[in-house]
């Protein structure tokens, strides 16, 4: 019922008190007989599922809250309010709930309050008891089940969690019965993710993108995101290990032996170029060159070789960039520079507090 109620309001509060508002870029605020009304706030509102948590797109688009919404469109978004697609993926759910609990803050409007509230317990009810996060819920179908680390997905409910736990970023406000569960979940989270770091002959090493949420392995999700040492999600696994504070003995070796591991990782002499290429779509293209002095990772490293490895739709493992359809190549990052800042600067100075 309150989430009914939470629709009802903001239909009436887009449609008849912003009939035509842009909200590009900004916040809007008015003031109403009862409380301060954010229209960015009102439609994340409106776009709230009833399993408590948010869906990252409409009709394959993300959803824009800075813009006017139609009444057309409010319609469809009203319509998808009981489908099962909430998720953490793209930042969905915890970039609502860290909005609705700013904008509290700014109005003063206790719903924004409940609403976050309710997506902090959609994050609670979704966390598996070993502590891993899905990708959706509650459409854990396929690979969503998936203890999920791509897009930093866990982390960034986990952060929430944190947040919440330590009453701080403008969760000081949230119901006290909050603030304990969420310390509780974020110990199961740091649990989860030693569980899953991945080791070999019994050392540690990094994460996949994502692992079963029974046997905790690696495990393959899109086609071309195939079970392996991924580079780019175990760059901020990292951080969040060493962000705990008062680390225990695991969680310091859990991120010594996942630093040891990039840095052996490291190719040099090497760097990606986005270069014109006229005769093909888009008239562009990414290759590999020579680059003296440059340092770049894969995205991906095969489990049992450790060396990088390319995968397009095709789901079969390449062994050059090249060899990848140009779709692919232009559109995903294979190679980056996700692990520079940390080991040069970040690692350096955790471990002169962290022996």
């Amino acid at each position: 019922m309150k989430h009914l109620l939470y629709l009802s309001v903001c239909l009436f509060c887009i449609t008849t008190v912003y009939p035509s508002t842009d909200c590009v870029g900004k916040n809007h605020f008015a003031k109403t007989s009862s409380a301060a009304i954010d229209t960015t706030a009102e439609k994340m509102l409106l776009s709230q599922r009833i399993s408590g948590g948010w869906p990252k797109q409409i009709d394959t688009k993300a959803y824009d809250y800075d813009n006017a919404w139609s009444t057309d469109f409010i319609k469809r978004v009203k319509a998808g309010f009981n489908a099962p697609d909430a998720t953490i993926d793209n930042h969905a759910t915890s970039r609502e709930i860290r909005y609705l609990v700013k904008s509290f803050d700014k109005t003063q409007n206790k719903k924004y309050l409940d609403a976050a509230e309710t997506g902090i317990r959609y994050l609670l009810k979704m966390q598996y008891a070993n502590g891993g996060f899905p990708q959706f819920f509650p459409d854990t179908s396929g690979y969503r089940k998936h203890i999920t680390y791509n897009d930093n997905a866990m982390l960034n409910a986990l952060r929430v969690l944190q947040d919440v736990s330590e009453s701080k970023n403008g969760f000081d406000k949230t119901d006290p019965e909050l603030k304990k569960q969420s310390g509780l979940a974020v110990e199961k989270g740091i649990s989860c993710i030693l569980k899953t770091q991945i080791r070999i002959n019994g050392k540690m090493t990094v994460w996949c993108a994502q692992h079963d949420h029974l046997t905790y392995l690696p495990a393959k999700a899109r086609a071309y995101e195939l079970p392996s040492f991924s580079a780019a999600e175990s760059v901020d696994i990292t951080r969040f290990l060493m962000e705990v504070k008062n680390p225990s003995d695991q969680v310091k070796e859990a991120v010594k032996g996942a630093v040891a591991w990039l840095s052996s990782a490291t190719i040099i002499d090497f760097k990606t170029e986005r270069i014109d290429a006229p005769s093909l779509p888009k008239g562009k293209d990414v290759v590999l060159v020579a680059s003296p002095g440059s340092k770049i990772w894969g995205r991906f490293y095969d489990l049992e070789t450790g060396k990088t490895f390319f995968c397009g739709r095709d789901g079969i493992k390449k062994t050059s960039l090249s060899e990848i359809e140009h779709e692919r190549r232009i559109g995903y990052a294979y190679y980056g520079t996700w692990p520079e800042k940390l080991l040069t600067r970040e690692f350096p100075a955790w471990l002169t507090v962290n022996k």
